[in-house]
């Protein structure tokens, strides 16, 4: 799939993955109705790390984001205890930025292209051998904890997409090293990534 379409953004200080499940809070006015936008009409929107700036933008500040993000939707909704609108969104597909701009209603727009290959699709599962199974059972332990129990996490164990996935979106390190997970479009350089990782995670405790 190498068409480009236009999706709204929404940055972010947390990556996100497809498959993946993040809880957001939505007070400023662009956002809440972008959310009542994309309810209406069963679309969703573009979650990208912000590479500088903040979340919230104020006057005579600007944000810079990553040009490879996660297109989501919106699976859940609520109001919080403070008053605020609570919504549960889920990672879909990857996409490149080719374009960015803002539009009037002050939120980030852009003309993305989806890469090929994630774990929503029954087309790309790849199978996994025996080599893998010291990841598994680390992603077993990540999945058995109860802060990630919560999440509800649909993961097919003999997938290497979502292996990949779930393991960068669960193991705790650094944003930017996230997104560098994120960013990789071969999923077995992203499993080689995350085995290094854990080594030297290991080689450290």
């Amino acid at each position: 799939m190498t068409d480009q379409h236009e999706i709204a953004l929404f940055p972010l200080r947390v990556v996100m993955f497809p498959g993946g499940k993040v809880d957001l809070q939505i007070f400023e006015r662009r956002y809440l109705d972008l959310v009542s936008h994309c309810m209406r009409n069963d679309v969703g929107f573009g979650v990208c790390l912000l590479r500088e700036g903040e979340e919230v933008v104020r006057d005579a500040s600007r944000q810079t984001i990553h040009r490879t993000g996660t297109y989501s939707k919106i699976i859940d909704w609520n109001q919080l205890d403070n008053g605020l609108l609570g919504i549960t969104v889920e990672g879909k597909a990857k996409f490149h930025i080719k374009d960015c701009w803002q539009a009037d209603s002050g939120v980030l727009e852009a003309k993305v292209e989806y890469t090929n290959g994630d774990s929503t699709s029954n087309e790309d599962v790849i199978p996994l051998d025996e080599d893998y199974s010291a990841l598994v059972d680390l992603l077993q332990s990540l999945e058995s904890h109860p802060l990630i129990e919560k999440r509800k996490l649909t993961i097919n164990y003999d997938n290497l997409w979502d292996l990949g996935w779930r393991l960068s979106e669960l193991i705790p390190m650094e944003v930017e090293q996230k997104q560098e997970l994120l960013e990789l479009d071969d999923p077995w350089e992203r499993i080689r990534s995350i085995e290094k990782l854990v080594a030297d995670m290991a080689n450290e405790a």
